[in-house]
């Protein structure tokens, strides 16, 4: 099958760490690699940020990598990429008159009009994963969410309009519902996590004595690292690890660190809390298994890839109860789901933990268990697959159903 994936803003390219640089890269990576290694042709279109970049990149992976241009070649904030949907929509019917797939799948909502918008005049079905819906950002972020007023309105377009909406977790199935999508054409397709690479064997980071809590994530307000902050007052013998945001030489400049080094010398923890800035994927594994305790309290999330990586690792995981983490953290079974914004029933959540090391162990174990049971990008694929092959084969199907129909007729 020939596939095309469609990522406006998150190159599976790009270096993780920044703003708009996250799950979704992660995602679009390590889907189009495990579609390839099961045979099919995968080409990823995201738009060019860099002169420099060439128009074709083949990852040693497997799939290709297209880069549109759509606007100014360089790093934009996504929230102002909305303008240049209609260029990106012009080069990928370009791209597919000459090349057509077989299906199109559009990360991101503004992915999705760029994808519909050409589709429609190739006439390819469309599968499309919000990653994070407009409607639940306003609602958590209020007055601070700088997505385009149009989002809402052209998000409920793209909801009713694709052939087939892949959510990420069931929370996001309901908000689909209400927004006009018919039930009977969505399917929860989640993220998945490499269970190679993150797995309970091998090195781990150095560590102090203290017990060690670590925190991952991008260096914004949402991530919820002042809750575990503001938590660590109560948590004794403990250290608070960050990581994420940009590199180590650059964490004075940030202001999302200057804010939460001051809370934290507010609070008397800073001797207890350090910044890592941002680590190379392949550090990563050895960072989480050096954990005790992995603590994700983000107080809105579509997904929330971390807690998958650090059950993958055999670490116990406590997470806010939100997005997508209420399917991927089984309470008392792989971890603890706590409230989001309440830093005491943190504090109780990871002490409870950190005192029981045969409950640790327990946690972790079945955390890696479910891992490996449901979260693989080989399952996840799998899962994809699925939605593409019902509609690649529904136009032969029901041209079958017709000459059927005419015959007996």
């Amino acid at each position: 099958m020939k596939i095309a994936m469609v990522s406006e803003h998150a190159s599976p390219l790009a270096a993780l760490g920044g703003v708009d640089a996250g799950g979704q890269n992660v995602h679009v990576a390590e889907l189009s690699a495990a579609l390839v290694r099961r045979g099919h042709e995968v080409t990823v279109y995201t738009r060019r940020d860099d002169p420099d970049l060439p128009e074709r990149v083949q990852t040693p992976q497997g799939y290709t990598v297209v880069h549109i241009p759509a606007g100014p070649a360089e790093v934009l904030p996504k929230d102002q990429l909305l303008v240049y949907m209609g260029a990106f929509a012009s080069c990928l019917a370009q791209h597919w008159t000459l090349d057509r797939p077989d299906i199109v799948h559009a990360h991101f909502w503004m992915s999705g009009i760029a994808t519909q918008l050409a589709a429609r005049t190739c006439g390819v079905p469309t599968v499309q994963t919000f990653h994070a819906l407009g409607v639940v950002k306003r609602r958590f972020q209020g007055q601070q969410d700088t997505s385009p007023p149009e989002r809402l309105k052209l998000e409920r377009l793209l909801a009713r309009n694709a052939s087939w909406v892949a959510a990420t977790c069931t929370d996001e199935v309901f908000e689909l519902t209400r927004m006009g999508r018919s039930r009977t054409r969505i399917s929860v397709v989640p993220c998945g996590v490499d269970l190679d690479r993150f797995s309970t064997e091998g090195p781990i980071a150095e560590r102090t004595d203290l017990h060690r809590i670590v925190s991952v994530g991008r260096m914004v307000p949402r991530k919820g690292f002042d809750t575990m902050i503001e938590a660590m007052p109560a948590i004794a013998d403990a250290e608070l690890v960050i990581v994420g945001g940009p590199p180590v030489d650059q964490l004075d400049a940030d202001p999302e660190v200057t804010r939460l080094r001051a809370l934290a010398a507010e609070l008397g923890v800073d001797n207890r809390v350090s910044f890592t800035g941002a680590v190379a994927r392949e550090d990563m594994p050895a960072l989480l298994r050096s954990a005790d305790v992995v603590a994700c309290t983000p107080w809105y999330e579509p997904f929330g890839i971390v807690p998958l990586e650090a059950m993958g690792c055999g670490v116990p995981v406590v997470a806010s109860a939100v997005g997508g983490m209420l399917d991927t953290v089984v309470h008392e079974v792989t971890g603890r789901l706590v409230t989001p914004q309440r830093p005491r029933e943190c504090a109780e959540a990871v002490t409870s933990i950190l005192r029981d090391s045969f409950l640790r162990r327990s946690l972790g174990l079945a955390g890696r268990d479910r891992a490996c049971a449901r979260y693989s990008w080989d399952r996840v694929a799998a899962d994809t697959l699925r939605i593409y092959e019902r509609l690649v084969c529904a136009p032969a199907e029901m041209m079958q159903e017709l000459k059927v129909r005419l015959k007996s007729g």
